[in-house]
């Protein structure tokens, strides 16, 4: 499987995102209707809009990313390294800095964006906030006009359905049952609300997001039948 990719032409990655403000009676009048109406299929009669506010950072219309992690590996004859680095902080800040390592070291053909439900969450979020924010999409997420041969991404979700489109399988699971080490044991997806506002802690979230970042390389390992990267090989920079 993916036998002619190179892992040094892979960037992986994973964000973090959290609801656009703390609580819901801060947004507008207008966007809590909105988010009302978004939200009713989900919520049906269970929850309100307010009580469903928990799960806003899901949607890039109502969410923030507060952090993106990346690792890549590099090209070594003697040892193999996968060096991981974060952006995070002021929202526009960290998209305009990610956009400048995707388009410095990751802008060739040959480069591919990986991300566990890549396609159907961090790649279109991304690209979604930062139009929000007013920055102009690196080439690797302006999909317009290309053919899917043309896209550059690459999904461990969508390469572990083989083409079951109805079947999803977490990150937690996936690393589970591929008996790779969990990235899972600190904190969980809807625990970054409550440390990103209530415990204003964004080096736990950075840390959370660079270990699944990890795991999306571990996966591809395991597909590839490589080893699997140990503590050594992983650098943080």
């Amino acid at each position: 499987m993916h036998t002619q990719l190179k892992l040094e032409h892979v960037l992986f990655l994973d964000i973090e995102t959290v609801p656009q403000e703390e609580n819901f009676n801060i947004l507008s009048e207008d966007l809590q209707q909105l988010y009302a109406e978004k939200t009713h299929y989900q919520r049906k009669d269970e929850y309100t809009a307010e009580a469903f506010y928990e799960r806003a950072g899901i949607w890039a219309e109502f969410g923030k990313i507060v952090c993106i992690s990346v690792g890549f590996f590099t090209k070594n004859n003697i040892e193999r390294q996968f060096r991981v680095t974060s952006f995070y902080g002021e929202e526009k800040k960290l998209l305009e800095d990610f956009k400048q390592l995707v388009e410095t070291h990751f802008n060739k053909t040959h480069h591919v964006l990986c991300a566990h439900n890549g396609k159907e969450f961090d790649f279109p979020y991304i690209a979604r906030r930062m139009i929000i924010n007013e920055i102009s999409l690196p080439e690797k997420l302006n999909l317009f006009g290309k053919k899917p041969w043309e896209i550059q991404h690459l999904d461990t979700l969508e390469l572990w359905k083989f083409g079951d489109y109805k079947h999803y399988t977490s990150l937690k699971l996936l690393t589970t049952i591929l008996q790779i080490p969990s990235p899972k044991d600190d904190i969980n997806g809807s625990q970054v609300k409550d440390v990103f506002y209530k415990e204003k802690n964004i080096d736990r979230i950075v840390t959370y997001c660079e270990k699944d970042t990890v795991a999306v390389a571990q996966i591809l390992l395991k597909f590839k039948q490589q080893p699997l990267l140990i503590a050594d090989e992983v650098i943080s920079v």
